[in-house]
């Protein structure tokens, strides 16, 4: 899970595994594999970051 902040400064989270495809238009559109589009602040390379950072942490936990 990531938290992002909506383009109205709501913070939400999101599931990562949930995210098809980041696009900036030029503001970052995040689809979901359920169809919704969550607009936000961050660029995309921030929300890559973010997922990996996430994925490093989960991984290392496991071990």
């Amino acid at each position: 899970m990531i938290n992002v902040t909506k383009i109205n400064n709501q913070n939400i989270t999101v599931n990562d595994d949930l995210i098809e495809t980041i696009e900036e238009t030029p503001d970052t559109v995040v689809t979901l594999t359920t169809g919704k589009k969550i607009i936000v602040k961050e660029s995309r390379q921030e929300i890559i970051n973010l997922v990996k950072c996430y994925k490093k942490e989960i991984y290392r936990q496991e071990i």
